[in-house]
């Protein structure tokens, strides 16, 4: 199954959190480059707000197992996260149904 995962930031967390785990948070993606199809954050006038993941799992438990897993999760940089199945209907000009 594919999920849209969405991450929204804690307003509260200093920038320099970000920074210090980035390192760790991108080599996390790219460990998990089999489940984690696409990631990349959702900015709002220059400051980061959240991101968005594209997931392939078996289930929502796996997906939310990856979140909890990342290197920011512990940090206090999330505030919430959603995990939506998603059913791809549309990709690179054509139709998937």
């Amino acid at each position: 199954m594919k999920f849209a995962v969405l991450l929204e930031d804690n307003p509260a967390a200093g920038a320099d959190i970000r920074r210090q785990h980035m390192q760790a948070h991108l080599a996390f993606l790219e460990e998990n480059r089999d489940r984690i199809e696409a990631a990349g954050p959702l900015p709002v006038l220059g400051h980061g707000s959240g991101g968005l993941w594209i997931v392939e799992a078996p289930d929502k438990e796996v997906a939310e197992a990856l979140v909890h897993a990342d290197p920011f999760w512990p940090t206090g940089l999330r505030k919430s996260v959603q995990v939506l199945v998603w059913k791809q209907v549309f990709a690179n000009g054509s139709r998937l149904i």
